[in-house]
């Protein structure tokens, strides 16, 4: 990171977590939306300068950092540390279990039945920006209750991967309040989640057959991925919209090269491939089919 991209000034000290804190000046607002560029690739514009200082200020106290010098200088020394909080402070992460219901719809009807590489006895599905897993849990649904009718001894398996550690952590854990279910329908609950008692009253367990379909890995979407294989569908969903342009077409571009002809993408409600790439086909809101070659 370029230091020298911040003003001079005397040096800051710690304060009091209940101390108040300066405005974000242009200086420090512009190096923050460098860096969280160049590390998770979310666009902050200059509309965007009073919600960073409103989600960041309890990194702020969090930390015990007097002023946003001091916090822009504590990014520059040791970037891994805070990307993680940083990022999750700045997106908001809304996720349900099995929202956008026609994905789902469409996957258990039209993309498990056809999938391109059941014919080799496998079947990949990647949810990319799982969150706190609701998504791949919801996909491990519909893929349990339809292996009856795929081939007998497919090998079905789903990566789910995100940038934050601690959604991760959620994910894996596979525990959440109870009515965080809804949109789950009450015999799927009844089939798939335990409920919990004692100290775990009110809250429900994924159960463990979900569980074991889906692997959960840390991944930053613009760097490189450790995946060699193909996906017959890749989720992709209420990701890209805080991207620019030239970051949709490349990702766009990675995920084509990593899907059969015929393979399908999800992305979020408010999201498009409009003009950005050339590969896909629409075939339903929000529902791309990679072309023929």
């Amino acid at each position: 990171m370029d230091r020298s991209a911040l003003q001079e000034s005397a040096p800051t000290t710690q304060a009091d977590s209940a101390g108040s804190l300066p405005g974000l000046g242009e200086k420090e607002f512009q190096f923050l939306a460098r860096f969280v560029y160049q590390h998770s690739g979310i666009v902050l514009g200059p509309h965007k300068r009073q919600l960073v200082q409103g989600r960041l200020g309890k990194r702020l106290r969090a930390l015990r950092l007097a002023d946003w010098r001091a916090y822009c200088e504590y990014l520059s020394t040791q970037p891994d540390d805070e990307l993680d909080a940083l990022v999750s402070a700045i997106s908001t992460n809304v996720t349900a279990f099995f929202r956008e219901a026609h994905h789902f719809d469409f996957l258990s009807g039209k993309v498990l039945p056809e999938s391109p590489t059941t014919s080799a006895q496998q079947l990949r599905i990647w949810s990319a920006g799982c969150s706190t897993g609701e998504e791949p849990y919801s996909i491990a649904m519909i893929l349990a209750e339809a292996m009856q009718s795929l081939p007998k001894g497919i090998d079905a398996k789903i990566l789910a991967t995100d940038l934050s550690p601690q959604a991760l952590a959620t994910a894996e854990g596979g525990l959440y309040r109870i009515d965080r279910l809804t949109g789950i329908s009450e015999e799927r609950r009844q089939r798939w989640f335990q409920r919990g008692t004692g100290a775990l009253a009110g809250m429900a367990r994924v159960h463990p057959r979900l569980c074991k379909l889906i692997t959960f890995r840390r991944l930053n979407l613009l760097k490189s991925w450790p995946m060699r294989g193909q996906f017959d569908a890749i989720f992709c969903r209420n990701v890209v919209i805080y991207f620019n342009k030239e970051t949709k077409q490349d990702l766009f571009q990675r995920f084509a090269a990593r899907l059969p002809d015929g393979g399908h993408l999800f992305l979020g409600h408010s999201e498009s491939m409009h003009g950005l790439n050339e590969d896909f086909d629409l075939i339903g809101r929000t529902i791309y089919r990679k072309k023929v070659s």
